[in-house]
């Protein structure tokens, strides 16, 4: 049976970027392992737009009776929404931008996190709908947050992943990077141990 892994990444800095070097990491790892596939979405590179009013009502319209142009903002969300349901692991590499994610990965969760498609509501509160599936972030931060009141991140991450039903989910965190080369050596190295045995977990 082969495992099908979703690659997210949304550095600016491109190759230059540590999130970017994990996430090659982890997919040299899981291409090296059998039956286990990767697939490559760079947020950056394919950039979405900042969600606005018009492609958010497009979801509101049932979808015989979209306008053309209703018909083509749909299709951004369905097409993420359709790509993440594809996939059995969704793996996340995120860097930390003033104490939040990037602007890029928020534009791709405010599509995939859509009312009636990947959740709902229900008076128990909300319910995730993309079920059977876990995420691993990677995360990279130039000082050491995790565990302290600046990593607003880390439960912002799991929150919104949680809402759509993706409730095991696993960290592994590169910090102090910015804190001399011998502390980000140290800190990269641990991160890919730690991604290796993910791998091999998967």
């Amino acid at each position: 049976m082969t495992t099908r892994a979703l690659v997210i990444t949304s550095s600016i800095l491109g190759n230059q970027g540590q999130s970017i070097a994990l996430a090659e990491h982890f997919s040299t790892r899981a291409v090296e392992r059998d039956g286990l596939e990767v697939t490559r979405r760079d947020l950056v590179a394919d950039e979405l737009p900042h969600l606005g009013l018009a492609e958010l009502g497009s979801w509101q319209v049932p979808a015989a009776e979209r306008t053309v142009e209703q018909r083509e903002l749909a299709a951004r969300s369905d097409a993420l929404i359709a790509d993440l349901r594809d996939h059995d692991v969704l793996v996340l590499a995120v860097p930390l931008y003033n104490l939040g994610i990037p602007s890029q990965l928020k534009a791709w969760f405010d599509r995939v996190l859509r009312a009636g498609e990947t959740f709902r509501y229900t008076e128990q509160g909300p319910r995730g709908l993309v079920e059977g599936k876990r995420a691993v972030i990677l995360a990279t931060r130039g000082g050491q947050y995790a565990g302290t009141p600046l990593d607003s991140q880390t439960p912002h991450l799991k929150s919104m992943l949680g809402l759509i039903g993706i409730t095991e989910v696993d960290v592994v965190y590169a910090e102090g990077l910015a804190m001399g080369e011998g502390h980000r050596e140290a800190a990269l190295k641990e991160a890919k141990q730690a991604i290796d045995g993910l791998v091999a977990r998967l």
